[in-house]
């Protein structure tokens, strides 16, 4: 081994591949029993691996973060991990909104013909190992079934994830077994937010979707469906606003979410229909009736009613009802985490400025990204960079 990969999600098993293309020799550690265990989960959902947008848009949704990584996505961009998907035998399709998705609808065919690609590579996966740190010498220490031990690689990548999920393994204990780096906090990304439900609302509603409506925060609107549960809201519409949603709460305290509940219909379109509410006639039935809302969507207004939202203008509540967000969901519920090694950390090949040899990919970097193919992307992406530079390194002469 003159390649040592430290955690088998995207990131390291994308690393291990292009080290081990490159002709090193790579052995790759995990603290769990098996690999991947994220991206399986992931999967179940129908693992979006990338997004299909022009590429400038799609490096735009990294935020602060695109200057460092565009360099590693320009060089791996989506129609390359298309082609490394369809390479696998896993062919691909692109759904209406855009997203890119294996034809299986799900990962595990992706990672056997993965897993037995790496295997014809010569990689070797070491399961149960937990790294520990360096040694004195700056060697890897791990704690296995068969004991503590140290291995001296030549080259090194940590692939150890963020915070999310920590179950499937990315706890983040990794951040304490960096001597002198700068880690920025972690934070839930891609999250829900809680709410201070009323009970009947919780009682009735917790679990319903909202279909066909939009989110406003600032000046950014999001079409899409979100999801009441008992705690608050959460779902695609609500994750991609979630970074401006979560900053505002750490100042502010709280922020207000604007739904529009009928988005589909101009507010004078509504005015007319739900005007002159016949007296026999509820005002819950009417809205359901006129203004063709789902029960879920009535409730939320009668919510706002009650909590002191004027009643002179029903379609305006409809149009724009406010959200008071008190706190994001904790982070081991988001899909992912942002915060990690901070990007001053590490040069232009990813490689540890404090720690020659030792390189960093994926979602372990201080990087986020919303939902729809982004997250993936940048982890392979930053994980091929990282195993090239790392077999570049120790296929070297001694420094």
């Amino acid at each position: 081994m003159n390649v040592a990969i430290v955690g088998a999600g995207p990131a390291g098993l994308m690393a291990a591949e292009a080290a081990a293309e490159a002709g090193a020799a790579v052995t790759v550690f995990d603290h769990m029993p098996s690999p991947a265990r994220k991206l399986l989960i992931a999967g179940r959902g129908g693992l979006n691996l990338t997004h299909s947008e022009p590429l400038e848009r799609f490096l735009g949704r990294y935020g602060t973060a695109r200057e460092r990584l565009e360099p590693f996505i320009r060089a791996f961009p989506p129609e390359a991990l298309i082609a490394w998907c369809e390479g696998l035998g896993q062919a691909t399709f692109t759904g209406s909104s855009g997203r890119v998705f294996p034809k299986a609808m799900k990962a595990s065919p992706l990672l056997r013909a993965w897993l037995a690609r790496l295997a014809a590579l010569g990689v070797t996966l070491r399961a149960r190992q937990r790294w520990l740190g360096f040694d004195g010498d700056g060697g890897l220490c791990f704690a296995g079934p068969e004991g503590e031990h140290i291995e001296r690689p030549r080259a090194t990548v940590l692939a150890l994830g963020g915070a999310s999920w920590p179950r499937l393994g990315s706890d983040a204990a990794w951040t304490s077994l960096l001597p002198g780096c700068a880690i920025a906090p972690l934070r839930p990304s891609n999250m829900g937010f809680a709410v201070a439900w009323s009970d009947h609302l919780r009682t009735r509603f917790a679990g319903t979707p909202l279909k066909r409506i939009a989110l406003t925060f600032g000046d950014a609107t999001i079409r899409g469906e979100a999801l009441i549960t008992e705690r608050g809201i959460e779902g695609g519409a609500v994750y991609a606003l979630s970074a401006a949603i979560r900053e505002a709460i750490a100042a502010q305290g709280s922020a207000t979410l604007l739904v529009d509940l009928r988005p589909d219909l101009s507010r004078e379109a509504l005015a007319a229909r739900i005007a002159g509410r016949p007296t026999a006639i509820s005002l819950s039935n009417h809205l359901r009736r006129a203004g063709g809302l789902a029960p879920v969507a009535v409730a939320l207004v009668q919510e706002a009613l009650h909590g002191g939202a004027p009643r002179d203008d029903l379609a305006g509540l409809v149009k724009a009802l406010p959200l008071r967000l008190i706190a994001p969901f904790p982070i081991e519920r988001a899909i992912s985490s942002a915060g990690g090694l901070a990007w001053s950390e590490v040069d232009d090949r990813l490689m540890l400025k404090r720690h020659p040899g030792i390189f960093a990919c994926g979602e372990m970097l201080d990087w986020e990204a919303p939902t729809g193919g982004y997250l993936l992307q940048a982890c392979f992406a930053t994980g091929r960079a990282a195993g090239r530079a790392a077999a570049d390194w120790a296929l070297s002469p001694p420094r």
